[in-house]
């Protein structure tokens, strides 16, 4: 079954082709950082607007990419939420339009699943149940994994998502946007243990993330220091240590109380260096397994989207003719494949 995967959720527009038989045939995929970069963050507005220009040009390259025609291909998928109403609106009428001028079947994906799926499109080895944790902008979150579909959510961040945090502390210094992989970028040449802050609760049981205090302990450290660039430095390396113990204690918790023994990290954060090297030292430590996508598929894209829905529709599921996306969407609600 060759699939087209259709991805706009937010500020990215990704579209993919994947063969069950084949694997991953191409993708292609436009960013709208220039775009934002000016306003500090994502205008939703615009984001809509670029979706519309960019999406129908990706999709003849992915085709090209791929070797088929629109007739070669036997469905379709799209990211139906959650994200930006109106971004999702894009990749939904595009999705559901593609489908029925072809008469396709078509799927409409949940973002946070295709995230979720993105080890297993190049790992056929990884089978569940695991624990899982997604980690981006908008989402940070543990999930158990008994199958594709059954997921029961273990914990979730109380306020900001360990990308936000990464994002607005990048912003609070002057760093430019996008501020998350400027400030990791930054901590590379920062020096350990120059300013400690605190693991946000990580002093008490349970599972659940809190990543707002960090991001104001950060602001008072910045605003009392002398604010030269090696301080700026030292403070992105004390903060990003934080994020990851604090990500790393509640993975081994997770672990702990699920008994699993395999570990998959996706979303953008997903492709942070002392992250994974720190998730790896975890597996290592407890003779199990820790998998992520390649760091081009931590962040949003096509090819996850076109994976997942290959997936479902495989099961016989796929959509009424209606063009819906649903912005906020329980991922625990998804029917089993």
């Amino acid at each position: 079954m060759r699939v087209l995967g259709i991805e706009t959720s937010c500020d990215e527009t990704g579209v993919a082709v994947y063969d069950t038989d084949r694997g991953l045939l191409a993708h292609a995929l436009y960013t709208q950082v220039a775009l934002h970069a000016e306003y500090g963050g994502v205008v939703p507005e615009l984001a809509s607007r670029d979706h519309v220009r960019k999406l129908l040009p990706l999709v003849r390259e992915a085709l090209a990419g791929a070797g088929l025609a629109p007739a070669d291909l036997d469905g379709v998928a799209y990211t139906a939420g959650p994200g930006l109403v109106g971004a999702l609106m894009v990749g939904a009428a595009a999705g559901r339009a593609l489908a029925w001028a072809l008469d396709l079947p078509a799927v409409g994906v949940h973002h946070m699943e295709g995230h979720l799926l993105a080890p297993l499109l190049e790992d056929p080895t990884l089978k569940p149940p695991f624990v899982a944790l997604l980690v981006s902008g908008g989402h940070t979150q543990l999930v158990e994994v008994a199958g594709i579909g059954e997921y029961r959510l273990l914990g979730e961040t109380l306020d900001d998502a360990a990308g936000e945090a990464f994002d607005k502390t990048a912003k609070l210094m002057g760093l430019a946007y996008p501020g998350g992989p400027e400030l990791a970028r930054l901590a590379e040449t920062g020096r350990p243990g120059a300013f400690t802050f605190s693991r946000p609760m990580t002093d008490r049981p349970g599972l659940d993330f809190s990543f707002s205090g960090l991001k104001t302990q950060v602001l008072l450290a910045w605003q009392a220091s002398d604010q030269t660039p090696e301080t700026r430095a030292d403070i992105a390396r004390g903060f990003e240590d934080a994020v990851v113990e604090t990500l790393a204690i509640k993975c081994q918790r997770a672990l702990e109380q699920t008994g699993a023994r395999t570990l998959v990290v996706a979303g953008g954060v997903g492709a942070n260096v002392r992250l994974r090297a720190r998730l790896q030292a975890l597996a290592e430590k407890r003779r199990g397994r820790v998998c992520f996508p390649r760091p081009a598929f931590c962040t949003d894209n096509g090819a996850m989207i076109a994976f997942a829905g290959a997936l479902r529709l495989q099961a016989g599921q796929h959509e009424t003719p209606a063009v819906t996306v649903t912005p906020r969407w329980d991922m625990a609600s998804l029917p089993p494949v």
